[in-house]
């Protein structure tokens, strides 16, 4: 079946046009219809991505009938509420991370979704770039050994203007669930589910954190330390160690323009890794996975389950109850 996937995009902020732009690499995908409550920016982003269709409301957009599957790109703790009018008027979704502001609403979306026998899934966009391939074809080849221990920081100053979103309560404001949510999921990625977590924070006048701290304890003895930050800049790195090897993916390790080096026995030589070269900005890989699904009468992927978005959701609750990390939702 080569159907032509036509999408819309609820949300015209910085990573829909990212998205948008990404989307003219994906074959077989049309840009059906964009929509955003603001109509200057609406038009603007419409006009500039060549939409068939420009909407000024959320519902005229989930009303278009010949949609097939809406992207939802609006701050996270607004994705509850525009997946639910989604799924509500028959929309297949694919919701920009973090997929939810808890485990709970997670949940109520996914339930709704294998009720109406509609396709949804979590954009989180890593998990299909050829970089995050790589490390996990490293990870299954045993060329580090057991893994022992994983780093990971992520961190910047948010320079003006500052998004309202980054320090809104009510919009699941803070670091965890902006960038932290890349460092989970890299651990878990690389060590599964953690037997123990241990969390702190430093808050931000808002009460959100503005830097956040977790371990996660295995009982083979793994440990793994993740760190995220408005108040500093990290490396943004990740650092994987086992008894055998090290691999380090550079700055920007959530992105397709990392690199990777690994490091054999003690560490004194480095051999770097070849990824292959990505066009865009790398969303175009999750965009055609979510078409390859639709045209095979999928309502869920088999790359990023929902068992996988819960599991990443349910250990970011554990942080955040951890960490004394409360939203106005729980």
């Amino acid at each position: 079946m080569n159907k032509t996937i036509r999408w819309g995009i609820l949300g015209c902020g910085r990573i829909a046009r990212k998205f948008a732009s990404d989307l003219r690499l994906v074959e077989d995908a049309v840009l059906g219809a964009v929509a955003s409550r603001d109509k200057s920016n609406a038009d603007s982003f419409g006009n500039e991505f060549g939409a068939e269709r420009i909407c000024y409301s959320y519902e005229d957009l989930v009303r278009v009938s010949d949609i097939d599957i809406i992207y939802v790109a609006t701050p996270h703790g607004l994705h509850f509420e525009h997946v639910m009018l989604c799924l509500q008027h028959h929309k297949a979704v694919l919701c920009e991370k973090a997929f939810a502001i808890n485990a709970q609403q997670a949940a109520r979306m996914i339930a709704t979704a294998k009720e109406k026998k509609l396709f949804l899934m979590e954009a989180l966009w890593s998990k299909f770039i050829p970089s995050y391939q790589k490390m996990m074809q490293i990870i299954e080849s045993g060329r580090l050994g057991k893994i022992n221990n994983v780093l990971i920081n992520f961190g910047f100053i948010p320079q003006p203007p500052v998004a309202p979103r980054i320090y809104d309560p009510a919009l699941g404001g803070g670091t965890l669930l902006d960038i932290g949510i890349y460092n989970v999921f890299f651990a878990l990625s690389a060590l599964g589910k953690p037997d123990a977590i241990d969390a702190w924070m430093t808050p931000a006048a808002t009460g959100v954190d503005e830097q956040c701290a977790a371990i996660f304890r295995y009982n083979n003895g793994a440990i793994t330390q993740l760190f995220s930050s408005y108040s500093s800049h990290l490396p943004t790195e990740v650092n994987i160690s086992g008894d055998k090897g090290r691999l380090l993916l550079g700055h920007r390790f959530y992105a397709p323009d990392t690199t990777l080096e690994f490091y054999p026995g003690r560490y004194d030589t480095k051999q770097k890794v070849e990824v292959t070269k990505v066009e865009g900005w790398g969303y175009h890989y999750e965009a055609s996975h979510a078409g390859d699904c639709l045209r095979k009468g999928l309502t869920e992927s088999p790359v990023m389950t929902h068992a996988d978005t819960l599991l990443l959701m349910e250990t970011l609750d554990e942080i955040r109850r951890k960490a004394g990390l409360r939203y106005p939702v729980d």
